[in-house]
């Protein structure tokens, strides 16, 4: 790689005419690039030029090795042009992996309408509850709860996750609806394994923390899972706000102790690190960034 350089920066020095100018535009000082062509010139065994205070002149074996010195300029600059092109192409795959119960919950809603919007992106979707390496697998985009430190990606904050207690009318007609979290030892819950404390729900209102322990009959590390019991009136849950928004809406489930607090994590939208994204996904990173912000929304209009 440092000989291509160096023929670069060889072609360079000569359309430019001076050692100068020739070093503005490599973004190098004059000694610099005076130590690139001499090791250039070391590695060929060639002088290349006969170098005076007011000119610069080619010697024969420079005069044969300019033309091609400036060949491989010319290829670079095809190169990065191409580069730029795809960059702006709004077709191609994008790969994206996602939590299992976050592509589950969306796969028909906000999947289906940005494949409308855009259909000559195909759209890769990997649901994986661990942690996919997005360098080493190739993933364009991931979405994450909480992050660990990695120089290797950018985060952006997606939503809050938040999970909501909730049950079906038909439960809470047979069991009774409960008024304060204590009162959840005394009813069938549905429990999350995917925590080491799954047997106990945590609340707060203003200063005072509540840590309830409950039970039940059926315990899963699977939120789907989950939601369909509670629907069928098999027990309270707890499930995040983003799964249940229209169930809520529509009455099948009803939000209980509203008034208490439960724990919310951040989600971030995850991408490697680079100089810029290409174009297509972006497109998808600005529709996910807009599509949970309307999400959120929903669920405050639902609180009010």
């Amino acid at each position: 790689m440092g000989e291509l350089e160096d023929l670069s920066a060889f072609a360079v020095l000569l359309e430019s005419g001076s050692f100068t100018r020739a070093a503005e535009r490599l973004g190098c000082s004059k000694g610099q690039l005076s130590k690139r062509i001499s090791a250039l010139e070391q590695a060929l065994g060639v002088t290349l030029l006969h170098r005076t205070t007011r000119r610069l002149s080619l010697t024969a074996a420079g005069s044969a090795l300019l033309p091609e010195a400036q060949a491989l300029n010319a290829q670079a600059a095809r190169a990065r042009q191409a580069v730029a092109r795809m960059q702006e192409q709004e077709h191609g795959t994008v790969r994206l992996t996602v939590p299992v119960s976050l592509g589950e919950t969306f796969f028909d809603a906000w999947l289906v309408e940005f494949s409308r919007a855009h259909p000559d992106i195909r759209l890769e979707l990997d649901l994986a509850n661990d942690r996919r390496d997005l360098v080493a697998d190739g993933f364009d985009l991931a979405i994450r709860s909480g992050m660990a430190g990695d120089e290797r990606l950018v985060a952006r904050p997606l939503f809050a996750l938040q999970e909501l207690t909730c049950a079906a009318p038909q439960y809470l007609a047979e069991h009774g609806e409960p008024t304060t979290p204590a009162e959840l030892a005394q009813h069938n819950c549905l429990l999350n394994t995917h925590y080491a404390d799954h047997e106990q729900w945590l609340y707060q209102r203003r200063h005072e923390l509540f840590r309830v322990p409950v039970s039940g009959v059926l315990a899963s590390n699977h939120y789907t899972l989950l939601k369909k019991a509670a629907l069928a009136g098999v027990g309270i849950v707890r499930l995040p706000s983003y799964m249940i928004h229209d169930e809520l809406a529509a009455g099948r489930l009803r939000w209980l102790l509203c008034d208490y607090q439960t724990r919310t994590s951040p989600v971030y939208l995850v991408h490697p690190y680079q100089g810029g994204l290409p174009r297509r996904t972006q497109l998808l990173m600005d529709y996910l960034l807009r599509w949970f912000e309307r999400s959120r929304q929903r669920l405050l209009e639902l609180q009010g």
